[in-house]
């Protein structure tokens, strides 16, 4: 199993290309960034972890440009979104973004989408809650159209573009993989018919794991990537490891450098134990 980290990265914390070379350095094998364009000041939606949201929510850099960051100071590892809140934005610059992190990042660029959960966030970009799940099916199809296309166009209920050119294409062949996130059965189908990968959230103990893991039953298998386990959870590292998870991306919450990279130093042995 890959063992990469998962950061939540602020205006205050660890910069993205220093915690990149640091994670390539001791051996992690990719850098997943969430993120959040804003955080309404209602709390219409509920925290999905349950009780209050953590204040650096509001803080999160944008992880496009600090991949490209982390790209331009490594060579090795993944670099990718965990997730991109697709039905926020408009698609044909987020293909254009990501093909672009491809070309940097010869190569190691990796997408993760989901509907998302903050119904304020998503009306404050024009997205329709009711649709977005919708809406993320087909752009999810148009970025593999545009990437794949000397000239795309797609037709849709929710995305509809007229015939263009958008170049960067990605390195990858035949594009940039994107994982669809979420927590059931309604991630796992989008994965598994229209995406390359499940991106899951953690589960709190093993028999948690288990459970979730098991739906995967009883259809193709799919690579999945589980976000935001703790570096001491190692009873649930090794539940996802024996359940078959490709990847999981270690929660670093956003803390100054000095305290980063001694975590990273603690965590850097489960790279050898869980592989």
């Amino acid at each position: 199993m890959k063992i990469g980290i998962g950061a939540f990265l602020t205006d205050q914390s660890i910069r993205p290309e220093v915690l990149a070379r640091a994670v390539e350095e001791r051996g992690f094998e990719s850098l997943l960034l969430p993120e959040h364009s804003h955080i309404p000041t209602s709390r219409e939606s509920p925290y999905p972890a349950g009780g209050d949201m953590p204040d650096y929510y509001a803080r999160i850099v944008s992880p496009f440009p600090s991949l490209a960051a982390a790209a331009a100071v490594t060579d090795r590892i993944t670099l990718g979104t965990a997730v991109t809140l697709l039905p926020q934005r408009d698609v044909v610059h987020t293909a254009k973004e990501v093909a672009t992190l491809d070309l940097l990042a010869d190569g190691r660029a990796l997408i993760a989408v989901a509907p998302g959960w903050n119904r304020e966030q998503m009306r404050t970009h024009g997205t329709d809650p009711r649709t977005r799940g919708a809406l993320l099916e087909e752009q999810i199809r148009a970025l593999k159209t545009i990437w794949t296309s000397d000239v795309a166009e797609f037709h849709g209920d929710h995305v509809d573009f007229p015939p263009l050119w958008s170049w960067p294409k990605p390195v990858q062949s035949p594009h940039v993989p994107i994982y669809v996130g979420g927590w059931g059965p309604a991630a796992i189908r989008r994965a598994r018919t229209i995406g390359d990968g499940w991106m899951a959230g953690n589960a709190p103990d093993p028999a948690a794991v288990k459970e979730q893991m098991a739906l995967l039953d009883g259809g193709p298998s799919v690579p999945t990537t589980v976000f935001g386990v703790g570096g001491h959870e190692v009873d649930v590292l090794d539940a996802y490891r024996d359940s078959g998870a490709e990847r999981v991306a270690l929660l670093l919450e956003p803390v100054s450098e000095a305290r980063a990279l001694q975590l990273l130093d603690d965590w850097a042995p489960l790279v050898a134990r869980l592989a």
